[in-house]
């Protein structure tokens, strides 16, 4: 476990600091500093860190315990449960069945709601509109064995895609929705990756935990030519799903 960032504790934000700590964990793991049967630092190492005593390192570990994240082992120490999880593949062509293939017997994405709505300043400049043009948002979610795998939102130009809700309830399919405007192909121009905790949203969503981590990708979709037809933001809960780069 390494890095400034993590080690900080606030004492007065309104949250425990054994679940503060344990959020630290969390995202320690999340980002690969801390891998799968990792054993964890000692409990006096971690109460030094942090700054608190060993009681409230062990609330923090029991909890991890509980929540399925650690694993306890008498004499030995705890360590990272090891949990077998989803690579999703984000290359030049994106695809979120395709990328899931040969893990999962069975992947689907759920349309939530849509709506039309004047295009942010992001979503405008990620589309190459007017800021303010309308757009269609559709809020859907991922699902892979019956599990939720990931909550997106994306943004398409209304005049050019109107009907494509309708079609993705139809379909279950953002590329064969798109097929359906005669967009047989598009790739992958760019994404931005970060993580963060899950916010309410992502809990009830994506049935997750207070303190999960989410893995966000930030993506815009061209049609081989160069235009901008999809731009996105997407959710996934990392103790399931990892995220795996390819050249674009």
């Amino acid at each position: 476990m390494t890095g400034q960032a993590a080690d900080t504790i606030e004492r007065r934000s309104g949250v425990s600091l054994w679940r503060q700590i344990a959020d630290r964990i969390l995202q320690a793991i999340a980002i690969g500093d801390l891998a799968e049967n990792a054993a964890l630092p000692p409990e006096v190492a971690l109460a030094e860190r942090y700054g608190v005593n060993r009681h409230t390192v062990r609330s923090a570990i029991s909890a991890l315990v509980q929540e399925g994240v650690l694993r306890a082992e008498q004499g030995r120490g705890t360590f990272v449960l090891s949990r077998k999880r989803l690579s999703y593949p984000i290359g030049a062509r994106t695809r979120f069945s395709a990328g899931l293939q040969g893990q999962t017997s069975e992947r689907h994405i759920v349309l939530l709601a849509f709506s039309v709505e004047p295009a942010s300043q992001r979503v405008a400049e990620g589309l190459g509109l007017a800021r303010g043009a309308e757009v269609i948002r559709l809020e859907t979610r991922g699902e892979a064995d019956g599990r939720p795998v990931s909550r997106a939102a994306a943004w398409f130009e209304a005049k050019r895609f109107a009907g494509i809700d309708k079609a993705m309830a139809q379909t279950g399919s953002i590329t064969a929705s798109l097929a359906r405007f005669g967009i047989d192909d598009y790739l992958r121009q760019s994404t931005v990756l970060s993580a963060r905790h899950a916010d309410a949203a992502d809990l009830a969503d994506l049935d997750l935990q207070p303190g999960a981590i989410v893995l966000v990708t930030v993506a815009v979709n061209v049609t081989p030519d160069g235009q901008p037809i999809q731009f996105s933001e997407s959710r996934f809960p990392a103790e399931r799903v990892e995220l795996k780069l390819s050249a674009l």
